[in-house]
């Protein structure tokens, strides 16, 4: 069963600026490390970012790549994770929210966990999913067009989402599981369909 979460050299973004919930980048991202997986925190920032811990403000975490330098080309699968703050900020930079965009068209994985699903909101990739979030998100999400459940973890074609950090250990295998099986052909199909230029 070990090959099952083998991601040796898959490359992951993960997208993330200040305000990010701490945990939800750390043990996600220490979850692909341990399976092999290379990662890199893309940010709008460089140098570092401050993320969020127990209602204030925690370690600082290096950012590997800017964001103006990313190309979702050179990415296996994308990581989000949330924060209130993080996700707010993301979804106002158009370069970050075509670069989840981006994933999607290509049918690349993607797991958001708690606010992180407002990026996937602002991209317009939810239309048809089931998806979870945080709950305050919910009506954006159903705003959106998303089915929201209240569950820990849920996985649509490709796409894993869950609420909060208690879910971590949920959303962890979920993520593994489907970043090793890497791309998603009717993803790929549903995101081509909702981008600007077709969507009705």
């Amino acid at each position: 069963m070990a090959t099952m979460r083998d991601l040796s050299g898959k490359r992951v973004a993960i997208l993330a600026t200040d305000g990010v919930e701490l945990v939800e980048l750390t043990e996600p991202r220490d979850a692909l490390q341990a399976a092999g997986a290379i990662t890199k925190v893309v940010s709008p920032k460089t140098g570092r970012i401050k993320a969020w811990q127990h209602g204030n403000w925690g370690d600082e975490i290096t950012v590997d790549l800017p964001l103006a330098e990313a190309n979702a080309d050179h990415f296996d699968a994308l990581l989000l994770p949330g924060g209130v703050r993080n996700p707010d900020q993301l979804r106002m930079d158009k370069r970050a929210v075509q670069f989840v965009r981006d994933f999607f068209t290509a049918g690349k994985p993607i797991a958001a966990i708690c606010h992180a699903p407002w990026l996937l909101v602002e991209a317009d990739v939810v239309r048809g999913r089931t998806v979870t979030s945080w709950p305050s998100l919910q009506t954006d999400l159903r705003n959106a067009g998303a089915d929201w459940v209240d569950r820990e973890v849920v996985t649509d074609e490709g796409l894993v989402t869950s609420r909060k950090p208690a879910d971590i250990p949920a959303f962890n295998r979920k993520m593994l599981e489907e970043f090793v099986e890497g791309y998603h052909p009717r993803a790929n199909a549903t995101a081509r369909a909702k981008t600007p230029e077709t969507r009705l």
